[in-house]
């Protein structure tokens, strides 16, 4: 089933630093716009069958506004060049209610906020709610330089300055990030939470986990992936468990694509296996997780996947469609 779409105007767009422009969008009927958490993202249609996911960044507290800022990448699959090129001031665009996969852990007694670039989206709108609410944080913000620092006269002018460290790629080195001291040094009941390109994450998460962090303290939501593809996939079905419809999957095509060619939808956004939009039940056979989205205690279960992007090791999946 489609969600439903809202319609709204791109009231301001401002360069907020190199690369990065900020979006300040309201309802097109001056309404006020569906509350959100912080961590939500919202599903962007910046063009037609172009869908791009983007992390509110401003007051979860507003009701009147949602505030997104877009990195210009060089390795764009379209969306973050129209939206730098094509979307200006007073467009009109359409866009998903507020999702939620990466939400704030309130009963931590403590939140360590690690953003790497353009990531810094969700872990700003993070930091403004912690200290809305008292909480006792710090956020840590790395980027390739200070004029590729996005937010930093807002972080300033905050009432949590002082709990927020800078570390810049061209910087000195006693400014730049120790991430083994900085998760060593953790107290106990502190919640991590991570957002940045993938080799960052990559490197915190993993640090993260040699280091004997359990999996309910980690947090961490993914842009972009590279979807894994082996000359060695093979093919195999599906089943439908509520019709008994057997579909075979090749091994050069997606369950979603397979399954789109057979009628049958599945809601899908990023394709990459980073969203969680097309997050289906498994009841019966053993997944090949190749997503960044579930945990590796969630994929131990083997029973969800994402079949954008993950295939079977069992010859046979059946699945609660």
């Amino acid at each position: 089933m489609n969600q439903a779409l809202l319609q709204v105007k791109v009231q301001r767009k401002t360069v907020e630093a190199a690369d990065i422009c900020t979006y300040e969008l309201v309802d097109a009927s001056g309404a006020a716009l569906p509350h959100f958490s912080a961590g939500s993202h919202i599903d962007v249609h910046v063009s037609e069958g172009t869908v791009r996911q983007y992390s509110l960044c401003n007051s979860s507290l507003e009701k009147h506004r949602y505030l997104i800022a877009v990195l210009r990448d060089p390795k764009s699959r379209g969306g973050s060049n129209a939206m730098h090129d094509i979307i200006q001031e007073g467009n009109l665009i359409q866009i998903s209610e507020p999702k939620n996969h990466f939400q704030l852990a309130h009963a931590a007694r403590r939140s360590l906020l690690v953003a790497g670039g353009i990531g810094v989206t969700p872990i700003l709108c993070m930091a403004e709610r912690l200290a809305n609410v008292d909480a006792p944080f710090e956020m840590h913000y790395c980027t390739r330089s200070r004029e590729r620092t996005a937010f930093v006269d807002r972080i300033a002018n905050s009432n949590f300055a002082n709990k927020v460290h800078f570390h810049f790629d061209d910087g000195p080195a006693s400014q730049k990030l120790d991430v083994v001291r900085l998760l060593s040094d953790a107290l106990a009941g502190t919640h991590l939470y991570v957002c940045g390109p993938t080799g960052f994450m990559d490197f915190v998460l993993g640090e993260a986990k040699r280091l004997g962090w359990d999996d309910e303290r980690v947090h961490r939501e993914y842009f972009s992936a590279e979807v894994q593809k082996s000359e060695a996939d093979e093919s195999f079905d599906v089943k439908i468990a509520s019709t008994g419809k057997l579909i075979r999957i090749p091994h050069d095509q997606t369950v979603v694509d397979a399954l789109a060619a057979a009628d049958i939808e599945i809601p899908v956004s990023c394709a990459q296996g980073v969203c969680g939009t097309c997050l289906t039940r498994v009841i019966e056979g053993e997944p090949d997780h190749r997503d960044m989205y579930l945990t590796d205690e969630e994929r131990a279960q083997n029973d969800q996947f994402l079949p954008c992007c993950s295939r079977a090791k069992s010859k046979l999946l059946v699945l609660d469609l």
